[in-house]
């Protein structure tokens, strides 16, 4: 029986639900979106080595944990909240003394992860939460004072990937948008109709080391003379798919996949200016830690991690520094096989110079 409006009260909509026992669409894993209310479902999903749908799942946090050795009284930065797994286990090794600071550009998630926290009982007086890049950390420091520890995840999370609306993702036609603040820039389908062929073949190899970047590139930009722009997710996959039809029938599936995968990452790099925001962030990381203050990174592709290698490395030489990691932490076989998106992950870390009070 179809439902009607009465007397102005909103339609409501059920809830769509899927048929069979896998559902495919975003929308249709309400269960696995609720992960207090069918822990079970989640745990399965978990369990095959999948990521639930607009959930995160924290990686390295053992080795994040041991490394900044918390103790109460300590304040710390997570300066990529998230999802807020980090965050919340290490809001857990300050038993209720010092002070905790998420930091995110999301104004989408930033909202659910904060009610999240609030739930597990982390409120105004052990978190405070903020809508800013980490970019602008020295901006923190006058309000908070120095922190005892900080940690930046370079990841983008898995809710932004999986929401098609987000357009992260290849396997899913959405708006091809990209901005990990859609509220501010351009998205990355304009931002392909500014740029000429040798731009952006520029921008697939500097970002992501893409074989076929000038073949990609000139195909869109065959299409922009035409006014064929790619406004999807899955117009930018077609556009690959058809430029790397020369490719054998037997490695063409795959071959795609892979620069599907480096082409989205390229211009998520580009349109977020990834590189310029970690640049200014590294700059600025040892003017917010205390003495003996340590910082842990987690980066995800070469480019991210030659960058912090080398501020460390430099900081270390300027005396910034009192020690850096010399080799990267890795997650486990057994991290990676529970989750895949791990599987990139590499860690550094640092100790800003001087001895920290709370340590002794």
């Amino acid at each position: 029986m179809e439902e009607k409006e009465v007397q102005g009260a909103p339609v409501h909509k059920r809830r769509v639900r899927y048929s069979g026992t896998h559902p495919k669409r975003f929308e249709e894993k309400y269960k696995e979106q609720n992960p207090e209310k069918y822990a079970d479902t989640v745990e399965k999903v978990i369990k095959k080595g999948s990521t639930p749908a607009g959930m995160h799942i924290s990686i390295c946090v053992n080795e994040i944990l041991d490394f900044l050795d918390i103790r109460p009284g300590m304040q710390g930065l997570d300066a990529t909240l998230g999802y807020g797994g980090h965050t919340t286990e290490m809001l857990k090794k300050l038993e209720g003394q010092g002070h905790m600071y998420g930091l995110d550009v999301d104004p989408i998630e930033i909202v659910k992860t904060k009610a999240r926290l609030k739930e597990r009982g982390f409120d105004e007086d052990i978190l405070t939460v903020k809508q800013m890049n980490f970019a602008d950390i020295d901006k923190l420091v006058p309000e908070t004072g120095l922190f005892d520890f900080v940690l930046a995840d370079l990841g983008v999370s898995s809710m932004q990937i999986d929401n098609p609306e987000r357009g992260f993702t290849y396997k899913a036609d959405g708006p091809l948008d990209l901005r990990l603040n859609p509220e501010k820039g351009i998205s990355a389908a304009e931002r392909l109709k500014q740029m000429d062929m040798e731009e952006i073949a520029g921008m697939f190899v500097e970002n992501s080391d893409e074989p076929y970047a000038e073949e990609i590139a000139r195909e869109i930009a065959k299409r922009n003379r035409k006014r064929q722009y790619i406004e999807t997710t899955t117009g930018l996959k077609e556009v690959i798919e058809t430029t790397l039809s020369f490719i054998p029938e037997k490695e063409r599936k795959e071959a795609v996949k892979k620069s599907c995968q480096r082409c989205f990452q390229a211009l998520r790099i580009d349109v977020n200016q990834e590189f310029e925001v970690l640049e200014s962030f590294l700059t600025k990381l040892p003017g917010i830690l205390a003495p003996g203050g340590r910082a842990a990174i987690l980066t995800f592709h070469s480019g991210e991690d030659r960058l912090v290698k080398y501020y460390f490395k430099e900081g270390k030489k300027d005396g910034l520094y009192s020690d850096v990691a010399n080799d990267v932490i890795r997650p486990s076989a057994e991290e990676c096989q529970r989750n895949p998106r791990a599987r990139s992950t590499k860690m550094r870390w640092a100790i800003r110079e001087g001895e920290n009070s709370h340590r002794n």
